[in-house]
């Protein structure tokens, strides 16, 4: 029986290797093309918070603008729990072609790293840096009818009433929460945590006076801080925040230096062709040089990353020693490895 030339071929070791480096370019061309053409269809900006929280915020001001400069809807999904961790584990497994991003905080790329014991990702190894976009102060916020103004007396209540106090937070793990871990710690009161699945949930409890304190980032509080329906008494910043400039931080008013400003930054998932992360970084930098989305998060107690912070090579450092920023006092205030 003949042999057929197909098996011929096969069997020649030499002309294997040349349809496989064939094969191989023409997947790589495939790629490159499909990289050129990026984006021909709208993108999905995972917020790993609820509505209404400070992140979601931020995310609707930057993703309209983002959607005109890159010619695709940018669309923005709340995937909240965890402590962010869900929301971020779904686009680190996502097929890494530059349509789902995730707006990252320091909470879901610093601080669950030391907080969980078996945290669903690895925050450096697992995604493709894109670009920092701006940060925000974390602050102490009451009740209205707590019998306290300041920080002094608010410590010296929650002392002398701890047992049966609650405070809430956006959700386990989130910067908010930590910051009052961290408050409690140092002012040596312990209070109830209570979790809620977003920053405006905790806040509607706090306003009907089921809990009575919460940490919380700038921009969700402001209506409530200005219409008196919550007490601002702190702010986590070494110095004062231009939107509420009135409030004097934790260092000031008690010698606590507690600083747990939150952040947002883009990313995509590991893998992601140099190309197209080269593109969302410029139109990224588009977008946050438009005066009107500078505007718009200073309203809201948001500052605008400066264009030194944006590139990718500087978030890939500044995540790594967020992340060891973020340990020491995590196991100070006792709270790793949940």
């Amino acid at each position: 029986m003949r042999t057929q030339p197909v098996i011929a071929v096969a069997a020649d070791p030499i002309r294997r290797m040349r349809l496989t480096i064939c094969f191989a370019a023409l997947v790589l061309a495939s790629t490159s093309a499909a990289a050129g053409q990026w984006p021909n269809r709208p993108l999905t900006m995972v917020v790993p918070f609820a509505a209404g929280s400070g992140s979601d915020t931020a995310a609707r001001i930057v993703s309209a603008r983002l959607s005109e400069v890159l010619g695709q809807q940018v669309i923005v999904e709340n995937i909240s729990g965890a402590g962010g961790m869900i929301g971020a584990y779904r686009v680190a497994k996502a097929s890494p072609d530059g349509y789902q991003l995730i707006l990252g905080t320091a909470g879901t790329h610093a601080i669950s790293q030391t907080l969980y014991r078996r945290p669903l990702y690895d925050a450096v190894a697992d995604f493709a840096p894109v670009a920092f976009v701006a940060e925000q102060p974390t602050l102490l916020i009451a009740r209205a009818d707590l019998p306290a103004s300041n920080l002094m007396e608010f410590i010296a209540y929650a002392k002398a009433n701890q047992a049966r106090m609650q405070f809430g937070s956006a959700g386990a793990g989130s910067v908010p929460h930590l910051a009052c871990e961290l408050l409690n710690a140092a002012a040596g009161i312990k209070v109830t945590h209570v979790p809620y699945r977003g920053a405006m949930a905790a806040m509607q409890d706090l306003i009907a006076r089921r809990i009575d304190y919460q940490c919380v980032t700038l921009s969700p509080a402001m209506a409530e801080i200005e219409s008196k329906m919550v007490k601002a008494i702190a702010i986590f910043t070494h110095e004062r925040s231009p939107s509420l400039p009135e409030l004097a931080s934790a260092r000031e008013q008690a010698q606590i230096d507690l600083e747990a400003s939150t952040w947002y930054a883009i990313f995509a998932p590991k893998g992601t062709p140099a190309s197209i992360i080269a593109k969302l970084s410029e139109a990224v930098a588009v977008t946050m040089d438009t005066p009107a989305v500078q505007q718009r998060l200073k309203q809201i107690g948001v500052d605008p990353a400066s264009p030194q912070q944006r590139s990718t090579d500087y978030l890939q450092r500044f995540v790594k020693s967020e992340i060891v920023k973020w340990a020491g006092p995590i196991k100070a205030a006792g709270v790793d490895g949940q």
